[in-house]
Formats: C-alpha cells, structure tokens, sequence
C-alpha cells in the first residue's frame, strides 16, 4: 500500500476540503496521512511515496510556518515526489486561477528555494457566518472592491472540483 503525507496550512478549513477530497479520489490504494503544518517542523520523506502540500492564502499571504518548513526540509523537498497547491478566493476569477497567472503562486515561486515541479491553484470558499466581526468586515471590504459577494449572511463555495480532480489524477501519476 502506498503510503501518502497530506501537509495542510488552512486558515478556514477549505484547504483541508480539498485535500480530503484528494485523498479520496486517490483510493483504496493508498493510506493518506492529513497533518496540520502548523504542528510539525519536520518530517521523514523517505516514509511516504509522495506528498502534497496545500496552503490557504489569508489577507494576500501565505502562513510563514510554511516558509518555516521549506527552509527546514529544503533538501528533503527537492529530492522526494511533492506536490503544492494554494487557496484564495481571487482564483474564482478566470485569468488568476492558475500557476501562471495567480499573483500568490508567483509571489511563492519567488520568495520560496523550492520551486514545486507539481502545482495548482483553486479557488476557496467564502464563509461570513464563521467570521469573527473583524475578519467579517475586512473581507466585505475586499470582496467590495474586487467584485465579490458582500452579503455577510452568505457562504459561497468558488473551488472547482473538476480542476481538482484533474490535479488529484495528476498527483497519482506523478
């Protein structure tokens, strides 16, 4: 049986939504390990046949434990089978929902020593009634000015499940 690490960095829990929903779509076959980034510093590649990290983007940035964790396991990184996607609701617009074209997928690419060969972007999910106030207003006010849904007493699901699927049969093969 294949043995497959799932890191996750999620400020809302839609980053861990798409994991599992990978971890499904790999199968029987494999036995998927779903571990907060957060809690670890560094982790035994040579234990899993492949990894995949997802990261949520949260008020235009990465968690800077992830960062944290590459630094640590850089080498580890560049020798085992990893991939990586992030989360952020500026990718439920077309033209910013890809490696290419999302501005936090170049802004990771660019900062981080590790350069994922493996990468995808998708969009997360709005969730208003499970804001605290603050975060409620600060994301009204950043759906407001880039087009979004501002009805606080909404939630809205942007990811595309097919393009995950699509990754999710990707990262098998890989």
């Amino acid at each position: 049986m294949e043995k497959v690490l799932l890191l996750h960095s999620s400020s809302d829990g839609q980053t861990v939504k798409i994991l599992k929903y990978i971890e499904k779509n790999l199968g029987e076959g494999c036995a998927c390990e779903l571990v907060d980034l957060n809690t670890i510093t560094s982790v035994n590649f040579a234990d899993y046949s492949r990894v995949l990290i997802g990261a949520s983007i949260r008020y235009g940035h990465l968690n800077k434990k992830l960062y944290k964790f590459i630094e640590n396991n850089l080498l580890a990184l560049k020798q085992a089978k990893v991939g990586f996607f992030c989360v952020n609701l500026t990718a439920r617009k077309e033209g910013k929902n890809t490696p290419e074209t999302s501005v936090y997928m170049k802004t990771f690419l660019r900062r981080s020593p590790w350069q994922p060969e493996l990468q995808a972007v998708f969009a997360g999910a709005l969730r208003y009634p499970r804001y605290g106030w603050l975060d409620r207003m600060m994301i009204q006010f950043i759906m407001r000015i880039t087009g979004g849904e501002t009805d606080t007493s909404k939630e809205v699901e942007y990811t595309d499940w097919q393009k995950v699927e699509a990754f999710a049969d990707r990262f098998k093969s890989f």
